[in-house]
């Protein structure tokens, strides 16, 4: 699904996917009205309404292991942008053991890196465009001054060592976000959930094809249901797009004044 889909506000996701879903059920009943005469007639209406059940059970399962892989992208998602955010806000804590000029430009650093991130790499994210080999000049910035300190006494070295140390659990956060934020249910998945929805279809109207209304109303009912995984999918597809993502809230909250 493009970009223009998963942009979009939920209600106006959900309006978009349950028309298409309808339109498809609408297709099917059309061709399959058409075509049900004579043998044809008698052909569909030989259709064992038994398919049915393990045909909805393997769209269950396609359903679950499609959503499995969104809702774990969204949960390591959201653990990669807090513990990007925790590791900061100890740099932040840890630079006061440096006042003056250093802690002064380390606060910089990791409030520009911060800036950046929520300026310029969110909405990237969302749309895919943003790669490992963009390395963030602030925190490289911030892990060469780190080490470049002179710790004065005992609590210095303490608080250089652990600096270094939350600088790189943020850089690597940082590179894990970016990483899930490539991910997303691919063509070939969706292909496959929207096929198998298909064949349920067509076979609700094959064995209903001697009662039409009986079709409609069993077309409607499991189309809502199609759409309504759909719509669940989709809207939660990409960690850092649309309406239901990962904000930058928790980044913003740490950056120091």
């Amino acid at each position: 699904m493009g970009d223009w889909l998963h942009e979009l506000p939920v209600m106006w996701m959900g309006a978009v996917i349950f028309a298409g879903t309808y339109a498809l059920a609408a297709a099917i009943y059309g061709i399959v009205a058409g075509l049900a005469a004579g043998d044809r007639a008698r052909a569909f209406k030989a259709v064992s309404p038994g398919m049915l059940s393990p045909l909805g059970i393997i769209f269950g399962l396609f359903v679950a292991f499609v959503a499995a892989q969104v809702w774990g992208d969204n949960d390591r998602a959201n653990t990669a942008v807090t513990g990007e955010a925790s590791a900061l806000r100890a740099v932040v804590l840890l630079a006061a053991a440096f006042p003056g000029e250093q802690e002064h430009a380390l606060r910089t650093l990791v409030r520009q890196h911060i800036d950046a991130a929520v300026t310029h790499e969110w909405p990237a994210m969302g749309r895919h465009r943003v790669t490992l080999s963009m390395a963030p000049p602030t925190l490289v910035g911030a892990l060469r001054v780190a080490p470049a300190l002179k710790p004065a006494n005992e609590g210095q070295v303490i608080a250089q060592r652990e600096l270094v140390t939350s600088l790189e659990t943020a850089l690597e956060a940082r590179r894990q976000r970016i990483v899930i934020s490539r991910s997303g249910v691919n063509w070939v998945k969706w292909t496959g959930l929207i096929a198998q929805a298909a064949c349920i279809l067509l076979a609700i109207t094959m064995v209903h094809s001697d009662n039409w209304r009986a079709a409609v109303l069993a077309l409607w009912l499991f189309a809502t249901g199609i759409a309504i995984c759909l719509l669940r999918i989709a809207s939660h597809n990409r960690p850092f797009t649309g309406e239901i993502s990962v904000r930058s809230d928790v980044l913003r909250n740490v950056s120091p004044p």
